[in-house]
Protein backbone atom coordinates (compact mmCIF):
# COMPACT_ATOMS: atom_id res chain seq x y z
CA UNK A 1 0.00 0.00 0.00
CA UNK A 2 1.46 3.46 -1.01
CA UNK A 3 1.46 5.60 1.86
CA UNK A 4 3.84 8.55 0.87
CA UNK A 5 3.64 11.86 -0.85
CA UNK A 6 5.70 12.32 -3.79
CA UNK A 7 6.08 16.00 -3.77
CA UNK A 8 6.60 15.75 0.17
CA UNK A 9 9.47 13.28 -0.70
CA UNK A 10 11.19 15.34 -2.94
CA UNK A 11 10.86 18.43 -0.75
CA UNK A 12 12.42 16.34 1.96
CA UNK A 13 15.46 14.89 -0.35
CA UNK A 14 16.27 18.50 -1.38
CA UNK A 15 16.10 19.78 2.43
CA UNK A 16 18.80 17.01 4.06
CA UNK A 17 21.05 17.92 1.06
CA UNK A 18 20.60 21.75 1.60
CA UNK A 19 21.09 21.03 5.63
CA UNK A 20 23.24 18.51 5.67
CA UNK A 21 23.90 18.63 9.53
CA UNK A 22 27.50 19.79 8.91
CA UNK A 23 27.24 23.44 10.17
CA UNK A 24 25.15 22.79 12.77
CA UNK A 25 26.64 23.20 16.43
CA UNK A 26 27.26 19.32 17.70
CA UNK A 27 26.38 19.71 21.32
CA UNK A 28 23.71 21.28 19.74
CA UNK A 29 22.49 18.08 17.85
CA UNK A 30 23.94 15.90 20.83
CA UNK A 31 21.34 17.94 23.52
CA UNK A 32 18.24 17.49 20.94
CA UNK A 33 19.37 13.68 20.53
CA UNK A 34 19.76 13.03 24.18
CA UNK A 35 16.29 14.92 25.00
CA UNK A 36 14.11 12.37 22.47
CA UNK A 37 16.35 8.97 23.80
CA UNK A 38 16.22 10.26 27.10
CA UNK A 39 13.40 7.23 28.05
CA UNK A 40 14.83 5.13 25.57
CA UNK A 41 15.58 1.53 27.33
CA UNK A 42 19.24 1.08 26.09
CA UNK A 43 19.53 -1.34 28.98
CA UNK A 44 17.03 -3.47 27.94
CA UNK A 45 18.57 -4.10 24.66
CA UNK A 46 20.36 -7.65 23.86
CA UNK A 47 24.08 -7.67 22.89
CA UNK A 48 24.47 -6.91 19.04
CA UNK A 49 21.04 -5.56 18.62
CA UNK A 50 19.55 -4.97 15.31
CA UNK A 51 16.86 -1.96 14.91
CA UNK A 52 15.92 0.44 12.80
CA UNK A 53 15.46 4.77 11.83
CA UNK A 54 12.04 5.19 10.33
CA UNK A 55 12.53 8.26 7.91
CA UNK A 56 16.37 8.64 8.80
CA UNK A 57 16.61 11.83 6.82
CA UNK A 58 20.27 13.13 6.71
CA UNK A 59 20.95 10.37 9.09
CA UNK A 60 21.45 12.57 12.16
CA UNK A 61 20.36 10.69 14.97
CA UNK A 62 21.19 7.12 13.37
CA UNK A 63 24.92 8.70 13.92
CA UNK A 64 24.49 8.73 17.90
CA UNK A 65 22.36 5.60 18.10
CA UNK A 66 25.03 3.47 16.55
CA UNK A 67 27.70 4.59 19.22
CA UNK A 68 25.95 2.85 21.62
CA UNK A 69 28.27 -0.43 22.22
CA UNK A 70 24.69 -2.34 22.06
CA UNK A 71 23.68 -1.69 18.78
CA UNK A 72 25.27 -4.29 16.04
CA UNK A 73 23.12 -3.02 13.12
CA UNK A 74 21.19 -0.47 11.92
CA UNK A 75 18.77 -0.13 9.67
CA UNK A 76 18.29 2.98 8.15
CA UNK A 77 15.13 3.64 5.75
CA UNK A 78 14.22 7.06 3.84
CA UNK A 79 12.21 7.23 0.26
CA UNK A 80 13.95 10.24 -0.44
CA UNK A 81 17.53 11.56 -1.49
CA UNK A 82 18.42 12.37 1.51
CA UNK A 83 19.26 9.07 2.10
CA UNK A 84 22.56 9.55 -0.04
CA UNK A 85 23.50 12.46 2.16
CA UNK A 86 23.05 9.48 5.33
CA UNK A 87 25.32 7.37 3.17
CA UNK A 88 27.90 10.07 2.83
CA UNK A 89 28.51 10.83 6.50
CA UNK A 90 27.78 7.00 7.98
CA UNK A 91 30.39 4.48 6.85
CA UNK A 92 31.06 0.85 8.42
CA UNK A 93 29.63 -2.93 8.47
CA UNK A 94 26.81 -2.06 11.05
CA UNK A 95 24.88 0.00 9.01
CA UNK A 96 21.99 -1.11 6.01
CA UNK A 97 20.12 2.12 3.81
CA UNK A 98 17.10 1.35 2.44
CA UNK A 99 15.80 3.83 -0.23
CA UNK A 100 11.78 3.11 0.35
CA UNK A 101 9.24 3.24 3.12
CA UNK A 102 9.46 0.45 6.02
CA UNK A 103 6.67 -1.12 4.88
CA UNK A 104 8.52 -1.83 0.95
CA UNK A 105 12.08 -2.46 2.98
CA UNK A 106 13.83 -6.02 2.77
CA UNK A 107 13.55 -5.80 6.78
CA UNK A 108 11.90 -8.95 7.55
CA UNK A 109 8.73 -8.86 10.38
CA UNK A 110 9.07 -9.73 13.75
CA UNK A 111 13.07 -9.12 13.46
CA UNK A 112 13.62 -5.87 14.90
CA UNK A 113 15.44 -5.63 18.64
CA UNK A 114 14.08 -1.67 18.62
CA UNK A 115 12.86 0.61 16.20
CA UNK A 116 12.23 4.55 16.38
CA UNK A 117 10.69 7.42 14.14
CA UNK A 118 10.77 10.90 14.94
CA UNK A 119 9.25 13.77 13.60
CA UNK A 120 8.37 11.58 10.58
CA UNK A 121 4.69 10.21 11.14
CA UNK A 122 3.05 13.48 11.38
CA UNK A 123 4.03 13.93 7.47
CA UNK A 124 2.63 10.90 6.35
CA UNK A 125 -0.80 10.68 4.25
CA UNK A 126 -2.13 7.95 6.74
CA UNK A 127 0.07 7.89 10.35
CA UNK A 128 -1.33 4.90 11.64
CA UNK A 129 -0.59 2.31 8.47
CA UNK A 130 3.10 3.80 8.87
CA UNK A 131 3.05 3.27 12.45
CA UNK A 132 1.56 -0.55 11.73
CA UNK A 133 4.37 -1.03 9.27
CA UNK A 134 7.06 0.07 12.18
CA UNK A 135 5.85 -2.18 14.79
CA UNK A 136 5.39 -5.25 12.16
CA UNK A 137 9.03 -5.04 11.82
CA UNK A 138 9.77 -5.47 15.50
CA UNK A 139 10.00 -8.97 17.68
CA UNK A 140 7.67 -8.94 20.48
CA UNK A 141 8.82 -7.14 23.49
CA UNK A 142 10.98 -4.95 21.38
CA UNK A 143 10.74 -0.74 22.17
CA UNK A 144 9.54 1.82 19.57
CA UNK A 145 10.19 5.44 20.58
CA UNK A 146 8.28 7.78 18.34
CA UNK A 147 8.16 11.63 18.00
CA UNK A 148 5.02 13.36 16.53
CA UNK A 149 3.40 17.27 16.70
CA UNK A 150 0.95 17.38 19.59
CA UNK A 151 -2.10 19.52 18.96
CA UNK A 152 -1.33 21.98 21.38
CA UNK A 153 -4.06 21.03 23.76
CA UNK A 154 -2.01 22.11 26.82
CA UNK A 155 -1.80 25.84 25.36
CA UNK A 156 -4.00 29.05 25.98
CA UNK A 157 -6.64 30.15 23.30
CA UNK A 158 -4.20 32.51 22.21
CA UNK A 159 -1.35 30.44 21.04
CA UNK A 160 -4.09 28.19 19.11
CA UNK A 161 -4.82 30.93 17.08
CA UNK A 162 -1.35 32.02 16.56
CA UNK A 163 -0.88 28.57 15.08
CA UNK A 164 -3.89 28.37 12.88
CA UNK A 165 -2.69 31.43 11.31
CA UNK A 166 0.93 29.95 11.21
CA UNK A 167 -1.15 26.70 9.51
CA UNK A 168 -2.48 29.13 6.66
CA UNK A 169 0.44 30.31 5.50
CA UNK A 170 2.44 26.66 5.76
CA UNK A 171 -0.89 25.63 3.00
CA UNK A 172 0.55 28.58 0.76
CA UNK A 173 4.17 28.55 0.96
CA UNK A 174 4.49 24.18 0.33
CA UNK A 175 2.52 25.14 -2.78
CA UNK A 176 5.35 26.95 -3.84
CA UNK A 177 8.53 25.95 -6.08
CA UNK A 178 12.07 24.89 -3.57
CA UNK A 179 13.75 27.78 -4.17
CA UNK A 180 10.53 30.05 -2.99
CA UNK A 181 10.24 27.83 -0.01
CA UNK A 182 13.79 28.32 0.97
CA UNK A 183 13.38 31.77 0.70
CA UNK A 184 10.22 32.83 2.50
CA UNK A 185 11.45 29.91 5.55
CA UNK A 186 14.61 31.76 5.88
CA UNK A 187 12.56 35.01 5.96
CA UNK A 188 10.30 33.50 9.14
CA UNK A 189 13.02 32.04 10.14
CA UNK A 190 15.02 35.73 10.71
CA UNK A 191 11.79 37.55 11.40
CA UNK A 192 10.19 34.99 13.49
CA UNK A 193 11.93 32.49 15.00
CA UNK A 194 14.79 34.30 16.15
CA UNK A 195 12.90 37.30 17.48
CA UNK A 196 10.77 34.63 19.69
CA UNK A 197 13.77 32.42 20.64
CA UNK A 198 15.60 35.17 22.33
CA UNK A 199 12.41 36.63 24.06
CA UNK A 200 12.37 32.83 25.57
CA UNK A 201 15.74 33.07 26.16
CA UNK A 202 15.86 36.43 28.20
CA UNK A 203 12.83 35.25 29.94
CA UNK A 204 14.54 32.19 30.85
CA UNK A 205 17.72 34.18 32.29
CA UNK A 206 15.34 36.15 34.08
CA UNK A 207 13.58 33.47 35.84
CA UNK A 208 9.91 34.18 34.41
CA UNK A 209 8.01 32.06 32.72
CA UNK A 210 8.44 31.23 29.20
CA UNK A 211 6.78 27.91 27.65
CA UNK A 212 4.02 29.79 26.37
CA UNK A 213 5.76 31.67 24.33
CA UNK A 214 5.70 30.49 20.66
CA UNK A 215 8.87 28.69 19.66
CA UNK A 216 10.82 28.68 23.18
CA UNK A 217 11.79 25.02 22.30
CA UNK A 218 14.26 26.97 19.62
CA UNK A 219 15.88 29.19 22.67
CA UNK A 220 19.11 28.13 22.66
CA UNK A 221 19.25 26.76 18.71
CA UNK A 222 21.67 28.10 16.62
CA UNK A 223 20.26 30.37 13.56
CA UNK A 224 21.28 27.22 11.35
CA UNK A 225 18.48 25.11 12.66
CA UNK A 226 16.01 27.54 12.97
CA UNK A 227 16.68 27.88 9.43
CA UNK A 228 15.98 24.02 9.16
CA UNK A 229 13.14 23.77 11.51
CA UNK A 230 11.48 26.55 10.00
CA UNK A 231 11.48 24.75 6.29
CA UNK A 232 11.08 21.51 7.68
CA UNK A 233 7.56 22.81 8.95
CA UNK A 234 6.92 25.19 6.59
CA UNK A 235 7.54 23.85 3.44
CA UNK A 236 5.27 20.45 4.23
CA UNK A 237 2.38 20.38 2.32
CA UNK A 238 0.90 17.94 4.93
CA UNK A 239 0.92 18.36 8.46
CA UNK A 240 -0.94 16.34 11.06
CA UNK A 241 -1.81 17.09 14.68
CA UNK A 242 -2.23 14.75 18.15
CA UNK A 243 -3.38 14.91 21.64
CA UNK A 244 -1.77 12.67 23.51
CA UNK A 245 -5.14 10.54 23.95
CA UNK A 246 -4.66 10.24 20.31
CA UNK A 247 -1.11 8.79 20.32
CA UNK A 248 -1.83 6.56 23.19
CA UNK A 249 -4.83 4.94 20.93
CA UNK A 250 -2.65 4.80 18.03
CA UNK A 251 0.18 2.99 19.24
CA UNK A 252 -2.17 0.77 21.57
CA UNK A 253 -4.17 0.25 18.22
CA UNK A 254 -0.82 -1.01 16.04
CA UNK A 255 0.20 -3.50 18.86
CA UNK A 256 2.20 -1.70 21.62
CA UNK A 257 1.98 -1.28 25.61
CA UNK A 258 3.48 0.03 27.77
CA UNK A 259 3.48 3.47 26.89
CA UNK A 260 4.81 6.26 28.79
CA UNK A 261 5.57 9.76 27.67
CA UNK A 262 8.82 12.12 28.24
CA UNK A 263 8.78 14.85 31.27
CA UNK A 264 11.13 16.81 29.25
CA UNK A 265 8.20 20.04 28.69
CA UNK A 266 10.22 20.27 25.20
CA UNK A 267 9.69 17.05 23.63
CA UNK A 268 6.54 16.24 26.15
CA UNK A 269 5.19 14.25 22.90
CA UNK A 270 7.74 11.71 22.59
CA UNK A 271 6.64 8.37 23.69
CA UNK A 272 8.44 4.51 24.24
CA UNK A 273 5.84 1.80 24.10
CA UNK A 274 6.72 -2.08 23.57
CA UNK A 275 5.32 -4.60 20.61
CA UNK A 276 3.01 -7.22 22.52
CA UNK A 277 3.93 -10.69 22.80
Amino acid sequence: MNNSNRNLVNHYGKQWADFDGSKRPYKETLNEFNSYFSIFPWEKLPENAEGFDAGCGNGRWAELVLKNKKVGLLNLVEPSDAIEVAKSKIKGNNVKFYKTTINDSKIKDNSQDFGYCLGVLHYIPKPENAMKACINKLKPGAPFLVYMYYNFENRPWWFKLIWKCSDIARKCISKMPYFARKVCTDIIAISVYWPFAKLSKLFELLHLPYHNIPLSATRNDSFYNMRTVSLDRFGSAIEHRFSKEDIIKMMMGCGLEDISFSNNPEVSWCAIGYKKA
